[in-house]
């Protein structure tokens, strides 16, 4: 009997299909959402389309798009960035859907409004405000923007729902709800940004009632087998030290409501996956995510990017050894799907490599270099 090769075990690891609700993946392999700004008036156009099936076609089991506003006035500042509402929008997105699938991939829109982050932008809706849970970009901050009204609740809360029945009408595999990184629902979700004395603010437990509320809608908005994915992060972009739970025991008071509401799968995101969350474990958060939560977990955290891996790529060491830290974890179901941003950015050809055993050809990440790169 011939001995295993750590290579073949990666191979072997990686390509175990998994189910998501009533989607089967192929492999455990995702592309992480990342905002690009190529679609001119907010429409994905042949570029986009290509950028995506070029990676399904080279072996990413399910593709998480870049962010796109929902249909909310104050979802989004650039007019570069995607829609996910109006006619030639959505019909930009069914062509990148159909493409991706003929490629043999799995895609699902990332739903995302951004709150009180403003950044340059041409705005799409100049005469809209900034809206958040209290008005707040960051902790310590004074109110930069308009407190979010019952009505506005209510309004963002539809716009999600109607955002996940048009991703499954035009054939779309599931969505993903963006609940990270210091936007709209993270700002409810984390005491910093969150002042608010009604149903929505408090305790932990009522901070995640506006996104559980959004999940619900979403959740009857589509199909029972449809996948809903929350995407969710102790870190934001105001303040990499944030965090929304000190202990597995405020996590758990965090996801158990969201679970509820519905969540199939949990996109646990970190800025580096091999760091353990808590004290006293070696689980990272996507971890604690599937031990509390039972649900199945997508861990995300410069994979492809650490010093072993960027060594590797060098050639000052053995690429395959360099990944046995996260082949370790997913053998041992710590979670169940790792999405790959940076690395796959710079090389669409990064699942087809790495499944095949091909590490030797995987290509260093350049920064400089993925600005021109589709």
């Amino acid at each position: 009997m011939t001995a295993t090769t750590p290579a073949s075990r990666a191979a072997q690891i990686l390509s175990r299909p998994i189910a998501l609700n009533g989607l089967t993946v192929p492999n455990r392999i995702v592309m992480a959402p990342m905002t690009r700004m190529f679609s001119p008036g907010g429409v994905p156009g042949e570029d986009v389309r290509s950028y995506y099936a070029r990676r399904a076609a080279a072996g990413v089991g399910l593709i998480v798009t870049e962010g796109t506003y929902v249909g909310h006035a104050s979802a989004g500042q650039s007019d570069r960035v995607p829609r996910f509402h109006g006619e030639e929008q959505l019909a930009g997105w069914a062509k990148v859907a159909e493409d991706v699938h003929a490629a043999g991939g799995r895609i699902v829109p990332q739903l995302w409004h951004i709150g009180m982050v403003r950044k340059q932008g041409d705005a799409p809706y100049p005469d809209a405000p900034a809206v958040g849970p209290s008005g707040l970009e960051t902790a310590g901050a004074e109110p930069t923007g308009k407190a979010m009204t019952q009505q506005d609740v209510d309004d963002v809360i539809a716009a999600f729902a109607e955002a996940a029945a048009a991703a499954e009408r035009i054939g779309f595999d599931g969505v993903e709800i963006h609940g990270a990184h210091g936007y709209l629902l993270d700002q409810f979700l984390w005491s910093g940004t969150n002042r608010r004395t009604d149903a929505y603010g408090g305790d932990l437990v009522a901070r995640t009632q506006f996104s559980a509320e959004i999940v619900a809608a979403v959740r009857a908005a589509v199909s029972p087998e449809f996948p809903v994915i929350f995407r969710y992060s102790q870190w934001k972009q105001q303040d990499y030290t944030a965090r929304l739970a000190e202990t597995p025991e405020e996590l758990e008071a965090l996801l158990t409501p969201l679970a509820a509401a519905g969540v199939d799968v949990f996109h646990a995101s970190t800025r580096r996956y091999w760091l353990p969350e808590f004290d006293g474990s070696d689980l990272n958060l996507a971890g604690w995510t599937k031990k509390l939560t039972g649900k199945p977990v997508i861990t995300v955290g410069s994979v492809g990017l650490d010093g072993d891996f960027v060594n590797a790529f060098k050639g000052e060491g053995s690429p395959v050894k360099n990944i046995d830290n996260l082949l370790d974890r997913l053998e041992s179901d710590e979670f169940d799907l790792v999405a790959v941003g940076r690395a796959l950015l710079q090389d669409p050809e990064w699942a087809a490599k790495v499944l095949g055993d091909r590490f030797d050809e995987l290509k260093p990440y350049d920064a400089a270099a993925v600005k021109t790169l589709s």
